[in-house]
Formats: C-alpha cells, structure tokens, sequence
C-alpha cells in the first residue's frame, strides 16, 4: 500500500469538512423551526458513488443514522442509472429507508459530473411534529411505528429539478403544522443544491480522478489509523451492563448487555443477554445501533479519527434479532435516542477497563429528555414546540466534567428564553444549573440543569419522556453517581406536584408550568481524594452546597474546634 500523507489526508478532509459546514450553516441560518435554528438539530454528509460515507458535518451524531441509512438503502433499491439529473430523494421510515426515526426527514441528492452519478450529498432535520397520535409525534407510550406519523420510504422529492407540489403537499398535510414543514423541507432541499454545486466545483478545480482517488485514500488512511489505536488496547473482553428507567410504557426498567471483544486492531461489540424489544418507543433500529455504537467508540478510541466508512471498516456489530437494540417491525422507535445514550453508556464503561485511566471518561447524564409543546400562537396558527434538555458530563481523570451539556449521540444546543419567548406563547420561569446534582469524585461530574416552562395562555398540551431518575450516570474508580432526574408539575392555583418521568397529552391552563431537572454527570476517582481547594471553589461559585460538601468531601471541610 502506497504511503498516505497526514498532512494532505487532513488537509483535503478539512476541505470536505468545509462543504459540510457550509450547507450546515445554511440549513440553521434559514430554517424557519427553532429546532433547527436554534437548536441545530440537523446534520449533513458527503458520501460517494458506491454510497460510502466519505464526512459528515460535526453536529449530530444520531442524525448520521438517518442519512447514511438513507442513502445505503436507496443505493439498494434502485440502480444509479434510473437517476436523472436534478433528481432529489425524501425519506424517513426506519424499516423500509435506513431511517432514525419518522421526525428525522432526510433530503439526498445525486451528485452528477459530465452526465454521471459520482456523489451524493444528503442532509437531515429533526421536524417537531409529523402526524401520529401525540403532539410532537414521539412520544414514550407509542407502541406502533404506524403510531408515530407519516412514514415515507425513498421518494422523488424533485424529478429532474422540478419540485413535486402535490407530495411535499401531501407530507405536510399529515403533520400538525404544515406550513413549517413545507418550508423547511424547502430549506434542506435547497441547502442540498448548494453542497452539490461546491461539490462540482470541487471536482472541476482539482479534477475527477484526483477527487476520487484523494477520498479513498481518506478512508483507507482513517480505517489505518482506528485499527493503529486499537491495536494500543490490550486484547481481551469488556463486559458492561446499564439500564434504562422504564420500557417507555410504565414497566420494568430494560437491560442492555455488551461485550466489546479487541483482537489485533478489530472490534467487536456482542449485545447477546439484552432484553427483548420494548412495548413502548425506546427501540432503535439497525442504523441508530450503528450511529450509537461508533459515537462511542469515537469518543473513547480517538475522537479526532475523521467519520467516515473507513473508521467503521475495523468495527463489527452483533445485535440480537427482537431486542431493544434491533427490534421486530412494526416495534415503536420514535424514542430511540434514549436506549441509544444508554448503548454509548455501556461503550463508555467497557472501554473505560481497556484504555489508560487517564483516557478514561466517567458516564454523562446519557438522555434526551423530551418535551413537546402543542397549541395556538397568537395568531391562531398551530404550533408544535419540542426541545431536549441537556444534562451534566462525566468527569475525567484531570477534570470536572462540563455543565448542562448535551454528549453522545445527541450534541444539540440548548433553546435560549428569547427565541421560545417570541415564538410561542410560553415562558421560561427558571433556566439554570441545578445545586447538588454533579456525581462526587476525585474530579467531579457536572451539574444538571434547571428547565421550568409555564404556558401563557390555555389549552396548550404538554407531553414530556424524561429518563435518569431511577438509573442514574454511575461513578467509575471509586466516583459517586450523578444527580437523579426529577419532574414537577405547578399549577397556577394549587400545590406542586411531584410526577413520574411521563407526561402524555395534558393540557395546561394559563399560568401552569413543568420543572424538570436533568440528571447530573458521574465522578471520576474517590471522594476523598478531591483537593480541599477545589471543594472550596465548588462551593464558593454555587455548583455544591454545604451540606453535600460535608456529606461527600469530609475531609475537604474545615472541622469546628
């Protein structure tokens, strides 16, 4: 094999990285959704002819589920000869289209040069509400992907560059607010003809050939590389097990089993002994398994491998059929990204036993809790409002871990007041770091957040899935866990109401609102080896109070003479 230049390999990423970003930055800049806009809940990718993922725009992890899964099932299911230039795909079902789940709406587009298929460029938004039975489309207690919205397996969006009225009509109709749908479904179309156009431009500057030959020598540089950093692993098994709260219905809670297997530079993740398929929507499909699985591995191998095909080639995947992971059709996925933050849970404490301890990472707060929104904005139009509320991170072996930060598969931005303020009629009455909820340790897990939304008005629904208060992000070397997850209901005339981690359908009156506090981050290391220093400056900037001090860092503590 020909020597690969790093400096090249780096520089030519760098330049489709650069792609990437530039229709990512559209899709945020001209969305007309605060998902997207504000909380950036949208991702993009480049992938060659044969449909290899050559880079993806550095947001969402999840999200690369959707396209990747997206564009390999298209490439099976039709020839790239029945391609027509100006021809762009819509998909989002998880069983027939590679999907992430229904909300997830993927836009691909063939890349055409002299009359020939040579790319494809994808992009995928999160859409608040695409029909289904509950406001915002995901909710926990589904049981039913036909439950779940609109399914759309791989259709003409645009026939030879002409839009499809009648269809972005149809998909937008079955959603609660169609005229949001429509116009950002234009947005991601248009954000994909921009890529493309770079993407030619691209190939014109420095020739076709060369492009090509500079992408595979991409990946095959990236798949040397992970299986260099596996082969620094000492050969063995690493087992895990992690749990969720519940099987999104009120239940049992659900147990992920893994073996990661490290042989020689390859790696095998075994999620033999995980339980059967839940009833409700926490099931993932085979391409959020995949997304899940290489974000951890990523994170914990060597996060600066670029992603693509050639970090996944040294990686194998063995899901059991009818489990939580890998679920029969019709299963509900439209939660999925609550068992996958729990698969990069267990990643992260079986690669933790491999990896020196000071690359080691203690659990993140490893949820995606959900809140959606359903009523009337002051113009009478319907709206649909749905966010994910980040949690605190895993402390490592030098540091505390960040604060209010979303990690794995996730990555969102968290909704700042003024945007939700303006836009819908309600009202962010707290928005802060929770006291008391960052897992004690030599180095210690971050805070959770505070995230308390009132309703301004009457009649709007609210359905919230929250995780973490019955599995909380466990200590790794002797660290305490996380913060616990908790809910409240306030009503504006009554007392407070401590409630489960399920919210489905109830309608708020004016002046009603929902606290929620996220989980915290794990700690890393004993208690009792944290400096006094550092407990002091916990203390003094608000993240700890005294008695949790006194509680977890006695000896941290001035002692009364």
């Amino acid at each position: 094999m020909s020597h690969i230049n790093a400096i090249d390999m780096e520089v030519f990423n760098n330049r489709l990285l650069s792609i990437t970003d530039e229709v990512m930055n559209t899709l945020i800049r001209s969305s007309f959704s605060t998902n997207i806009k504000e909380r950036k809940d949208a991702s993009v990718a480049i992938f060659d002819r044969e449909g290899r993922l050559i880079c993806q725009a550095l947001y969402i992890p999840m999200l690369l589920s959707g396209v990747m899964g997206g564009v390999e099932t298209l490439l099976k299911s039709r020839k790239l000869d029945s391609f027509r230039d100006g021809d762009v795909f819509i998909c989002n079902d998880v069983y027939l289209a590679g999907g992430s789940h229904s909300n997830d709406i993927s836009i691909i587009t063939p890349v055409f040069i002299d009359g020939s298929v040579e790319f494809f460029i994808g992009n995928i938004g999160h859409h608040s509400d695409v029909g289904g039975v509950i406001p915002g489309s995901t909710d926990h207690i589904l049981t039913s992907v036909f439950a779940e919205g609109i399914r759309i397996p791989h259709m003409r969006i645009l026939r030879e560059g002409v839009l499809d009225e009648d269809l972005l009509s149809m998909i937008a109709h079955n959603t609660r607010d169609p005229m949001e749908r429509i116009l950002d479904l234009k947005v991601q179309i248009a954000a994909n003809g921009q890529g493309a156009r770079s993407l030619v431009r691209l190939a014109r500057d420095h020739g076709l050939a060369r492009v090509q030959k500079s992408m595979a020598d991409l990946l095959s540089y990236t798949e040397r590389r992970m299986r260099q950093r596996l082969r620094e692993l000492p050969d063995g098994e690493y087992a895990s097990e992690v749990y969720t709260d519940d099987e999104g219905v009120p239940g049992p809670p659900k147990r992920i089993c893994l073996t990661v297997r490290i042989e020689s530079g390859d790696v095998t993740l075994d999620f033999a002994g995980t339980d059967p398929q839940a009833r409700g929507s926490i099931n993932m499909g085979p391409y959020p398994l995949l997304a899940a699985v290489f974000c951890g591995i990523n994170m914990m191998v060597d996060p600066s491998i670029p992603a693509n095909f050639g970090m996944f080639q040294p990686v194998r995947i063995e899901a059991p059929a009818g489990t939580i992971v890998n679920p029969h059709f019709p299963a509900a996925v439209g939660n999925r990204e609550y068992t996958a933050q729990r698969v990069v849970r267990a990643i992260t404490l079986a690669f933790a036993q491999a990896l020196p301890r000071d690359r080691a990472v203690a659990p993140s707060a490893d949820i995606n809790t959900g809140m959606a929104f359903y009523g009337k904005r002051r113009s009478g139009e319907p709206f649909v409002y749905v966010e994910a509320v980040a949690g605190g991170v895993g402390a490592t072996l030098y540091k505390d871990g960040m604060h209010g930060t979303q990690v794995g598969i996730t990555n969102t931005s968290n909704t700042p007041a003024e945007p939700l303020e303006i836009e819908f009629p309600l009202i962010v009455r707290e928005y802060g770091l929770a006291i008391d909820t960052a897992g004690p340790g030599r180095t210690q897990g971050g805070a959770a957040i505070i995230r308390d939304i009132g309703s301004l008005v009457d009649g709007v629904s609210v359905s919230i899935k929250a995780d973490g208060k019955k599995s909380p992000a466990p200590g790794i070397f002797g660290g305490g866990e996380g913060g616990r997850a908790s809910l409240e209901y306030h009503r504006a005339e009554g007392p407070v109401e401590a409630i489960e981690m399920f919210v489905v359908d109830r309608i708020m009156a004016k002046g009603d609102a929902v606290r929620l506090i996220s989980p915290g981050g794990a700690g890393f290391g004993p208690p009792d080896e944290r400096q006094p220093a550092e407990v002091a400056r916990s203390l003094r900037d608000g993240f700890i109070s005294p008695e949790y001090a006194g509680r977890n860092y006695p000896r941290a503590m001035p002692r009364d003479d």
